[in-house]
């Protein structure tokens, strides 16, 4: 199976193991970092092994090729079909003074932001995941994109936002093209996840030289209730 098929797994047992929590079998970001979770594959003891990283009233996202299982006292509250998306070609991009490379000091804004325009599980230390640049206007921060999973030779491209006051300025592929220009710069190959009713996000996604890979299944699961005592 291609690295991409389970990005989240991929990310969990390389770049980001060091934000993360689990075993050889099932591991999740740390709860502050992201909602992501997955399996090393569908046998029962890596479903298994899922569950115990579940505490009561928590939910955690599965994204992946394969079909996801639902472990034994886990529900699944929603599910979807995205596309991943891989560059095809090299990004053209020229650097302007208005984008800027994001900070811890600007964790909050970053928070806020993605907390208001939905692009994804955006958490207090989601931007530790990677880069993530941003345009400020009259020192607003107005739109970023960064970077989220990371595992040898691939980087994915994602918390890409614009402040509904500031759409329709190109923002959104400004930022997501300097994103792509640095992963690129380093060697690596840049990916993305789309919702595959996202007409639109994949329209402009094309636009940059991005083509759909393959389809992906995604999941929310919640433990729901109280672990016996």
């Amino acid at each position: 199976m291609h690295p991409l098929d389970r990005p989240i797994w991929a990310s969990l047992t390389t770049h980001h193991a060091s934000l993360s929590e689990g075993n050889a079998l099932a591991r999740r970001f740390a709860r502050d970092v992201n909602l992501f979770a997955s399996t090393c594959d569908e046998t029962p003891a890596a479903v298994a092994a899922l569950a115990v990283l579940v505490k009561p009233e928590e939910s955690v996202f599965l994204l992946q090729v394969p079909k996801i299982v639902i472990p034994p006292g886990l529900v699944e509250v929603k599910a979807a079909k995205g596309v991943q998306m891989v560059t095809t070609r090299s990004m053209m991009f020229e650097a302007t003074h208005d984008i800027v490379t994001l900070k811890d000091e600007d964790a909050p804004e970053m928070l806020a932001l993605a907390t208001l325009t939905e692009p994804g599980p955006f958490l207090a230390r989601t931007h530790a995941m990677g880069t993530f640049l941003g345009i400020r206007i009259d020192g607003r921060l107005v739109a970023m994109a960064g970077e989220r999973m990371r595992f040898p030779g691939y980087t994915e491209v994602s918390g890409v936002c614009t402040h509904p006051e500031f759409r329709g300025r190109g923002l959104a592929r400004r930022l997501s093209a300097a994103v792509v220009a640095g992963i690129e710069a380093r060697g690596d190959q840049a990916f993305l996840h789309a919702w595959k009713t996202n007409h639109s996000a994949i329209s402009l996604y094309e636009g940059l030289g991005f083509k759909v890979r393959t389809e992906v299944n995604v999941a929310v699961l919640r433990r729901d209730g109280l672990v016996a005592q």
